[in-house]
């Protein structure tokens, strides 16, 4: 089973990693080709190569940001129906019936209540991680402020190591998901 969720999560990960990174790159062409017809479409050349550049870095940096929450929800479709190790995560028709009928085309509107619940799940998961790391940090650490250490790309790592942690308890805390034997 540790293997299921090891593969599940190692595919989860690449998914929003990828996802993520192209939604921002695609955000950050969109805002940096607006501003660049909004200046009345100059003739390109390094000066202004240069500049569209650095327009078009500071909207990526700001869209990942974006990216990441819209990565996180498309991500959760492609949990299902996909075999890992032997096993494959399974969404129920419906959770009154005691049958066990499963949605063979999971879509975005059957997922609405499980990302609810697996996303709440993912922030108390990165909450716990950071009072764990700032616990640490006062204790046995020389850092003069406690969050010194803390950035954007930390609280990325913490999203991702919680993921792992968050499709274990997942099971719990949303009824409609089965892990089915394939």
């Amino acid at each position: 089973m540790a293997k299921f969720y090891l593969f599940l999560w190692l595919s989860w990960t690449f998914r929003v990693v990828l996802c993520t990174l192209f939604l921002s790159f695609v955000f950050a062409f969109f805002f940096t080709f607006v501003i660049y017809i909004k200046q009345g479409l100059p003739t390109v050349d390094t000066r202004i190569a240069n500049a569209l550049f650095d327009v078009w870095k500071f909207w990526f940096f700001i869209s990942i940001n974006i990216a990441l929450l819209i990565a996180l929800f498309r991500s959760v479709k492609y949990l299902f129906n996909t075999p890992h190790a032997g096993y494959i995560l399974r969404l129920k028709k419906c959770l009154k019936e005691n049958e066990d009928g499963f949605l063979e085309s999971v879509g975005y509107g059957d997922l609405v209540k499980v990302w609810r619940k697996w996303f709440m799940l993912l922030i108390w998961l990165v909450g716990a991680f950071m009072v764990i790391a700032l616990g640490f940090t006062h204790f046995f650490t020389s850092y003069e402020s406690l969050f010194s250490w803390f950035s954007i790309y930390i609280l990325y790592l913490f999203i991702f190591i919680a993921g792992y942690f968050s499709f274990i308890f997942l099971m719990n805390r949303c009824k409609t998901i089965r892990i089915v034997k394939c």
